[in-house]
């Protein structure tokens, strides 16, 4: 059932899409509520996409919030209500030929009929039962919308040679079409093996593939959008929102990312880094010691020997090792390369950043992190790499920290900062409780990140439990809390 607040329809809708956004972590407040419904008010619900923008703007602070926002936004706001299209004469068949030409066309709106005629004849979950709902998932695989790309691309290269001309066409001596008739060359018609090859392959045609794929992207995003609108139809509207619409990049979990949301991670690194690095520098710049007393009283000269506005000595500049001692199985590899990019990225905040990685023993990997092209799998790297290897393919914190504390003490000094990244879970291991402390006793700062939900922290073969007594652990599931990790508790 949907909440009490629906008994005044459009009032519930903003309350309901307003707790929706603070239940994905988009912080919203009455004051954005109030002043959404008078956004409606002045803009009226004629143009949707004129009243999504302004909403969104009334609502919305940050950009990475957008996403989310515009698919709770179709949830409470749906674009109609029930069935918008017939299906009727209508198969799968009809439904690619059609889709090919609205690709190649980059027709919006007959992009927007096909998809919830798509859902409406391929997507229920149990055509015997309608109360299952709608799948996307089940759309999509029936259709296989990519099947189109093909016929788009001929259409437009058709189009593209028709608007060139004959003379065109003629001075290329292809065109990717049959010769016209008349022209003298009748070799194509002797045998259909010995036809001269189409059109060769121009870079436009790659640029053309590019765009229609973007187009099919988008068709599937409409897919998956109509078949939240038909399910919001028949379910809990609010359990909906929280389950059916993933959260922002910033809150998904780095252990349930996949490789595409991973490489999109991956590509906030950069802008993320100018933002730590401004907060660091700021930080730094802030930072002051303790009260100069013999500067506070001389000053205070000038008011009575009062001291109002005491002085402060300067805290002298200190930029710390780092080092970085990173699990890089298969459980928690996405996370540690990740971090481990971002601190390569701030290594100017650094005297010197050394990057260990380990599976089952520990070997340095600082030029391998920084060589590392993009979207390059560490994880693949590291199951296939012996030096990381030595004691088998699972987890083995015990035996790394041993290897590491024999081969690579002499990485930290006084004043090394050291980052262990992993999930702490060891396979019924011995621990290595000694190395640890012996890495504790020997750095300036010691930190762990643990990419786990706090939750799972002391079930099964964690060590959490043991690890923590020793060095402080922080919960870092996703890019928000590593963001306030780096940004407000690593030491420098």
């Amino acid at each position: 059932m949907n909440s009490p607040a629906e008994s005044s329809p459009l009032t519930g809708r903003f309350i309901g899409l307003g707790s929706a956004m603070r239940a994905h972590g988009i912080r919203v407040g009455p004051s954005e509520v109030t002043d959404a419904a008078r956004v409606a008010a002045t803009l009226g619900f004629e143009h949707r996409e004129r009243l999504r923008s302004g909403i969104a703007a009334a609502m919305v602070r940050r950009a990475e919030d957008r996403g989310t926002f515009d698919q709770l936004f179709d949830i409470f706001f749906p674009a109609a209500v029930g069935t918008r299209t017939t299906t009727e004469g209508i198969d799968g068949a009809t439904l690619l030929d059609e889709l090919a030409d609205a690709l190649a066309a980059g027709d919006d709106a007959a992009l927007e009929r096909l998809a919830a005629a798509s859902v409406e004849l391929l997507g229920r979950v149990d055509p015997d039962r309608p109360d299952r709902g709608w799948s996307a998932a089940r759309t999509l695989d029936a259709l296989n919308p990519q099947r189109a790309v093909a016929a788009a691309h001929q259409q437009v290269r058709a189009t593209q040679e028709g608007a060139g001309g004959e003379g065109n066409a003629a001075a290329s001596g292809s065109g990717g079409m049959a010769p016209a008739a008349g022209s003298g060359d009748t070799s194509w018609a002797t045998n259909p093996w010995d036809r001269p090859s189409v059109r060769p392959e121009q870079l436009s045609d790659r640029f053309d593939r590019d765009e229609l794929r973007r187009r099919v992207d988008r068709f599937r995003d409409r897919v998956t959008a109509e078949t939240r609108r038909r399910n919001a139809e028949l379910h809990d509207r609010e359990r909906l929102a929280r389950l059916a619409v993933p959260s922002s990049l910033r809150r998904r979990d780095f252990i349930s990312s996949g490789e595409r949301q991973l490489a999109e991670l991956e590509r906030e690194i950069d802008p993320l880094a100018r933002k730590l690095a401004a907060r660091l520098t700021a930080r730094e710049r802030a930072g002051r010691g303790s009260i100069d007393i013999r500067r506070t009283l001389r000053a205070s000269m000038s008011t009575g020997g009062v001291p109002v506005k005491p002085a402060y000595r300067h805290r002298a500049p200190h930029r710390p090792d780092l080092v970085l001692l990173a699990d890089l199985s298969g459980s928690v590899g996405g996370f540690s390369t990740f971090t481990m990019l971002l601190m390569q990225a701030l290594r100017q905040h650094f005297r010197r950043v050394r990057v260990f990685g380990f599976v089952s023993s520990t070997a340095e990997i600082t030029d391998v992190v920084r060589e590392l092209p993009a979207g390059t799998s560490l994880t693949s790297w590291a199951l296939g790499t012996p030096a990381l290897i030595r004691r088998g393919t699972s987890s083995s914190y015990g035996w790394a920290l041993r290897t590491f504390v024999r081969g690579h003490l002499d990485a930290i000094t006084a004043r090394t900062t050291v980052l262990i990244l992993g999930d702490a879970r060891n396979n019924f291991g011995d621990p290595g409780v000694a190395d640890l402390e012996q890495i504790r006793d020997r750095a300036r700062h010691l930190a762990w990140l643990n990419p786990e939900p706090r939750l799972l922290w002391y079930q099964g073969d964690s060590e959490v439990r043991r690890y923590a007594n020793i060095v402080p652990m922080h919960e870092c599931r996703n890019l928000e809390q590593l963001r306030h990790f780096v940004a407000d508790t690593l030491p420098t």
